[in-house]
């Protein structure tokens, strides 16, 4: 196959990703199409969720509607995805489709698959710590690096205000 395989975005029915991506990939298998179509993927990611005290790991679609199809373009492939039940279309003006450039390939995230914490905390808001050296001590968010997943968080100890950086997974909403 003298052309290379590019990731394509295909628009789905809401809640039909997961239908679309099985449809797809059984027709690739009973007919032997892996050349052309090697690969089906829905980006997900891992979202770790703070509520109160309970943290929790979730799954989360990162574009719930949409499916990627890494294919080879051919009338074939355009016809098997396009025909699959719950698509809607490809994403691209008119008819045909336009594949993902490196740069947004690269941008969603779509080979590596890294995780996302999502906090339910901004700076200004009071805080409690619980875990680690500070457990139990009260504080105001300061800032929020979602990069390194910490929080500089200033509590009072000893009569003065002190700025500690904490993992977000030691702060919780005070109340």
């Amino acid at each position: 196959m003298s052309e290379e395989a590019k990731w394509y975005v295909v628009h789905t029915y809401s809640g039909y990703e997961n239908k679309v991506a099985q449809n797809i990939e059984k027709v690739v298998e009973n007919r032997k199409l892996q050349e052309l179509i090697p690969e089906v993927r829905i980006p997900m990611e891992t979202v770790t969720e703070i509520k109160g005290s309970k943290t929790a790991e979730v799954e989360k679609k990162l574009f719930p509607s949409y499916v990627l199809v890494k294919m080879v373009l051919t009338d074939d492939s355009w016809y098997i995805v396009r025909n699959t039940r719950g698509v809607t279309g490809f994403v691209g003006p008119g008819s045909k489709p336009v594949p993902l450039s490196d740069r947004e390939v690269e941008a969603l995230g779509v080979e590596t698959g890294t995780p996302v914490v999502e906090v339910n905390i901004r700076p200004g808001d009071s805080v409690e710590v619980v875990g680690g050296s500070f457990d139990g001590f009260t504080g105001t968010v300061e800032s929020i690096d979602l990069d390194a997943k910490t929080v500089d968080v200033t509590v009072s100890m000893f009569g003065r205000e002190t700025s500690v950086t904490l993992p977000v997974t030691q702060v919780k909403p005070e109340g």
